[in-house]
């Protein structure tokens, strides 16, 4: 059998180097971000519609107005045989589909544009009002869900108590106590929070229970034969020998809470980073649309970043932070 080469680009586990690693990560965004390009720019790639710039004979077309290009072709052909006016357009893609250099430009827009709507809202409020709630939701979620992944991880008995139970809530969508949250807690954030939280907690519990049981015996062998009590065992041992991986866990489960964060954010009151984008698509700025959920994607990976950042200054010794 052929031998596995471990010089080339598809190396097992090969450590790259950080010119390598920051040129994949770049990679990574341009890739998709040329492939957009291409779908924008390029006419013979899709442009499956005509932006109208004359509409010529043809009533019902409008200067700026897009139409298939089978609508288009048919127009064109009877003006043609009537020898009226002809329409003319130029090759587009779909209104939903902006062009990277509109959502570039939405980028600054969106900050510096009053709202279209008399209720409408800024983005920056609608962010900053997203943060807070994906904020609380996660720490409430963490102050439960921590404690408690920590002990079932330690005592069996614990754990096959509750863990059972938290097996089958996991699947229940969070979604479905939407409405039983606002009647419960009302029409604020209050139940965006809840639907964070129970979209996490119980995710949270059973990894950072499955993480606890990782940690080594040995140590809490040798703690138990030292004489050390239950609360010591916990504080001095496991918490500790579990740290790195928790704070890994922590920052895969922040991720999840952004992912509930659309969901949540559809109950109770009009506000948020869904809110605002509901709004942008109503008026049909799609460019708005696209820039909104790209900067959901750029604070949750700038967080996780800051996040990696950290967690290689807090725990040196760990290597799989280092990736």
């Amino acid at each position: 059998m052929a031998e596995i080469s471990q010089t080339g680009w598809f190396a097992v586990r090969r450590e790259l180097s950080p010119r390598g690693k920051w040129m994949l990560g770049i990679g990574s965004f341009l890739l998709p971000v040329l492939v957009w390009c291409v779908v924008s720019y390029v006419p013979f790639v899709w442009h499956s519609q005509m932006l109208i710039s004359q509409p010529g004979s043809v009533d019902y077309f409008q200067p700026g107005m897009r139409v298939d290009k089978a609508v288009f072709a048919d127009e064109l052909d009877h003006a043609r045989e009537t020898h009226a006016a002809l329409p003319a357009g130029v090759p587009a893609n779909p209104v939903y589909l902006p062009a990277p250099h509109e959502v570039l430009r939405a980028f600054y827009t969106a900050f510096t544009t009053p709202p279209v709507a008399q209720d409408g809202v800024w983005l920056h409020q609608s962010l900053w009002h997203s943060v807070q709630i994906i904020f609380w939701g996660f720490v409430v979620s963490s102050l439960i869900g921590v404690p408690l992944g920590v002990v079932c991880g330690t005592y069996s008995v614990l754990a096959r108590l509750q863990e059972p139970f938290f097996e089958f809530f996991r699947y229940l969508p969070a979604p479905a106590f939407g409405a039983l949250m606002v009647a419960v807690l009302g029409i604020y954030d209050a139940p965006k929070i809840a639907i964070i939280v129970i979209g996490t907690l119980f995710q949270q519990v059973l990894i950072i229970a499955n993480t606890t049981r990782k940690l080594e015996y040995g140590l809490l062998e040798a703690a138990m034969t030292l004489g050390t009590t239950r609360l010591k065992l916990l504080t001095h041992v496991v918490v500790p020998g579990i740290l790195p991986d928790l704070y890994r866990d922590q920052r895969i489960l922040l991720g999840w809470a952004w992912t509930y964060l659309i969901v949540a954010e559809l109950v109770g009151t009009s506000s948020g980073i869904t809110w605002y984008i509901t709004q942008q698509a109503r008026y049909q700025h799609f460019d708005n649309v696209y820039a909104a959920i790209m900067m959901i994607g750029i604070i949750g990976l700038g967080t996780d970043l800051v996040l990696a950042f950290l967690g290689r200054k807090l725990f040196p010794w760990d290597r799989t932070l280092k990736a």
